[in-house]
């Protein structure tokens, strides 16, 4: 006889690559990969059950956090709490899941990676997007299997009504694989199925029309599309991701800061801001003046703010470079699918969860319909019982006891057991006949519900069309908007579009000095005040030019050789109210003999629109808008000038206003813009007025119907005239009187055409502005001196008038 305990030989390599591919398929399979169907690992598989069966659902008051782990742990799960109450408390982060499927109350941690309380401190619920991840479990539309202990059954899989492997993500770390599944907007998700369920050939292209990438519950920017096609397409793909920051402007001390109010997934707050510090203490990233977290329930609020005359975007640029404001998300689309870990494109991510979904339903409509047959039985045996009533109570009253009755009326009704036990069991109100109406009724309702559910397992289309419907409500009641914005690989993240809109008001001095200020600095006065400075000067240099333009605007910048430049609003330096501001020689590439003319602020370059110029010598040119488009860092030509003649004034026309110029001795001429026809870049124009040897040009206007002709002097008078007191005319006449130029006026600065709730500004040679309503000023006709406006200083004169853009009441 054998010995029973002597050992068998086996070679140490089979053994430990036995042992080590159940050790792997058991952490592949049973902890670390997600299901493709449900898009749970089995931890959150078992918290849910859990909760389920403890009726811990979103209208239900909550339980605490210990008793959900206890019972995980008791009845499903093999491993410890600590493993089992991150899980739980993942599940109710609103910075970790798209879609939180846990309602958590207390504390659950924060994007800064503080931990979570622990579990005897919170409570938790089902949030009621979960519990459609339970819809119908108990209608056997999913299997069971026996617990670690086969003290219990747990479900193998969830139904699953909405893709939550799609819409949550999934991170997991197996044996010798990995998945990193990004989460998604559950209305894309929805509405890339119902293009596959209309069409089961849809292609790629058409699925990323309607869902064009992940959507991160903390927001921010995916920057660049090619890695989500790759990543939808193969599996894989590594996308970039960046923090969405806006420049503010600190309203008493003038500074911009970046105010960082999102980051890319999974980035801790706290460590954030630990390492800009850390940068800007070591001087590798220069610039910065205070760092602020003010973060609050509101929201988050990074504040960086940035040392005077710094540029915001060239910062921020090195912020993405040395800081997670940028991060990688590799994409890694691996499920278990079949029982078995495979790496997925897109379509068959989609494709698995309406393969999963179609079983659901039939499985679903296959109890119903079940359930409906034996129902139905039972109510043809009491319609029997009702027909057949006086004979059946007869039999009973007769029957020695229960049993003998069930048989009697199994024999003598030819009825099943079923139906006369149901009989049997009956209570005497069924008698009535309002109850044997109700019985009527209900079986009738059954043999329908019963024709119903045969014609959907009949019928792939009506099943794939409830899907389809389900999907919908879903969607319409549990659906939000992307938080995450996609930008293009070619569009950069401009400071444009980080910048808060107002309106600036931009000062030009005649040496060339410029600057912004905000609009708001300028505090509306009555005419005849003594105004307030708004640049200081060198003695010898004056304010020349100002005009009011958004933050986003762009400038372009007229010189008077004729030369135009590109320059962005938020680009010049934003300095004090009497500050002197920057030279534009730094900030624009001119030649030595140029000097800013004309700076003509433009939001789009648009077709149909015109560039209207004017000459001191009083020619007059019209070229299109997207002519200027294309600038070169030397400028480009934007008309020929003749010898000794000067660019004056530019606008932007749209072919249907009058143009109007004013001399500086007191002339005007108004004819129709369509007098002038278009013409290149390089052409010299064509004759708007005629002017005598002394005079020249000094203002041009598009007229609008309705407007007044405001007309300002170097001694700082004016008035307003009524546009149509300036008769239409060809262009390169003599001109009307549109105020006389007495010692008491002196000679025309500017003109401006006006409305009653325009604001006004003035700007002196040094430097004082005053700001006054147009309706302040009284109409008068065309051969008047006008008013006082400012009160000047001896030897100081109006050199420029400006229309304001914001509506200020007058103080």
């Amino acid at each position: 006889m054998p010995d029973e305990t002597a050992k068998i030989p086996v070679s140490i390599e089979e053994e430990m690559r036995k042992s080590y591919m159940d050790y792997a398929m058991s952490v592949i399979i049973g902890r670390a990969l997600p299901d493709v169907r449900d898009g749970l690992k089995p931890v959150h598989r078992r918290i849910l059950f859990a909760m389920h069966d403890l009726s811990n659902t979103h209208d239900k008051p909550y339980k605490k956090s210990a008793r959900v782990v206890g019972d995980v742990i008791g009845k499903y799960h093999p491993h410890g709490d600590v493993a089992v109450y991150d899980a739980l408390v993942r599940m109710a982060q609103g910075f970790s899941m798209r879609a939180p499927l846990v309602d958590g109350q207390g504390n659950f941690g924060s994007v800064d990676g503080d931990p979570a309380a622990a579990m005897r401190y919170t409570e938790v619920r089902m949030t009621r997007l979960a519990e459609e991840l339970l819809a119908d479990i108990q209608k056997e539309t999913v299997d069971f299997a026996p617990t670690y202990d086969g003290s219990a059954e747990e479900p193998r899989v969830l139904p699953a009504a909405f893709p939550n492997l799609l819409v949550n993500g999934s991170t997991g770390i197996a044996v010798g694989m990995t998945t990193n599944i990004p989460p998604h907007n559950l209305r894309e998700v929805s509405d890339a199925l119902g293009l596959l369920i209309d069409n089961p050939d849809t292609t790629l292209d058409e699925l990323m029309a309607v869902m064009p990438g992940p959507d991160f519950p903390t927001g921010g920017f995916i920057y660049g599309k090619e890695g989500i096609r790759q990543a939808y397409e193969t599996g894989k793909g590594i996308l970039t991701l960046r923090a969405n920051a806006v420049v503010e402007r600190h309203p008493r001390t003038g500074k911009e800061a970046i105010v960082v109010t999102e980051l890319p997934f999974q980035v801790n707050k706290a460590k954030l801001v630990e390492k800009i510090a850390e940068l800007a203490r070591d001087n590798k990233l220069q610039g910065i003046a205070d760092l602020r977290d003010e973060s609050d329930r509101e929201g988050m609020r990074i504040v960086i703010e940035l040392k005077r005359e710094e540029i915001a975007e060239a910062i921020l640029n090195s912020l993405y470079k040395l800081t997670t404001m940028q991060t990688t998300f590799g994409v890694i689309l691996l499920a278990i699918a079949h029982n078995q870990p495979r790496a997925l494109n897109i379509k068959e991510l989609l494709n698995y969860f309406l393969e999963h979904r179609r079983e659901v339903v039939r499985r679903r409509t296959q109890y119903d319909l079940t359930k409906a047959q034996e129902r139905t039985h039972i109510l043809a045996g009491l319609k029997v019982a009702l027909d057949n009533l006086d004979a059946i109570i007869q039999l009973i009253r007769r029957a020695k006891s229960p049993a003998t009755a069930k048989e009697a009326l199994v024999s003598n009704f030819r009825l099943t057991e079923i139906q006369a036990q149901a009989i049997l069991d009956m209570r005497l109100q069924r008698l009535t006949a309002l109850e044997r109406e109700k019985v009527l009724a209900e079986h009738r309702e059954m043999l329908k519900a019963i024709k119903r559910y045969e014609e959907i397992l009949a019928s792939e289309r009506e099943v794939l069309r409830i899907i389809a419907d389900e999907l919908s409500d879903i969607k319409e009641k549990y659906g939000d908007d992307r938080r995450t914005i996609i930008l293009d690989q070619t569009a950069e993240i401009s400071l444009e579009d980080m910048i808060v809109e107002e309106e600036m008001v931009v000062t030009v001095s005649h040496f060339g000095y410029i600057k912004r200020n905000p609009l708001e600095l300028y505090r509306s006065q009555r005419r005849g005040g003594k105004g307030k400075t708004g640049m200081v000067t060198r003695d010898e240099d004056f304010v020349e030019d100002l005009f009011v333009a958004s933050s986003r605007d762009y400038i372009l910048c007229f010189t008077n050789t004729g030369r135009v430049y590109w320059l962005k609003v938020h680009e010049i330096p934003q300095v004090g109210r009497a500050a002197r501001g920057k030279a534009i020689v730094n900030l624009l590439n001119l030649t030595p003999e140029e000097k800013m003319t004309a700076l003509l602020p433009v939001r789009s370059f648009e077709e149909g629109k015109d560039v209207v110029m004017a000459t001191r010598k009083g020619i007059i040119k019209k070229t299109p808008l997207v002519s200027f488009s294309h600038p070169r860092a030397g400028g480009i030509i934007g008309l020929a000038l003749g010898e000794g003649d000067e660019l004056i004034g530019v606008r932007v026309g749209s072919g249907n206003r009058t143009i109007f110029l004013a001399t500086r001795q007191g002339k005007a001429i108004r004819f129709k813009e369509e007098k002038v026809r278009s013409m290149g870049r390089t052409a010299a124009g064509v004759r708007g007025v005629q002017l005598s040897p002394e005079d020249e040009v000094v203002g041009l206007e598009l007229l609008v119907e309705g407007t007044a002709v405001f007309t300002a002097t170097e001694n700082g008078f004016g008035k307003r005239s009524e546009s149509q007191l300036y008769t239409i005319r060809n262009r390169g006449g003599k001109g009307l009187i549109t105020i006389k130029t007495t010692e008491r006026n002196g000679l025309v600065v500017g003109i401006l055409q006006v409305s009653d709730d325009d604001d006004i500004m003035l700007i002196t040679t040094s430097g004082k502005i005053i700001r006054f309503n147009a309706a302040s000023v009284s109409i008068r006709s065309r051969a008047t001196q006008g008013v006082k406006l400012i009160n000047l200083e001896p030897e100081e004169r109006v050199v420029a008038v400006a229309r304001l853009a914001e509506k200020e009441e007058s103080e």
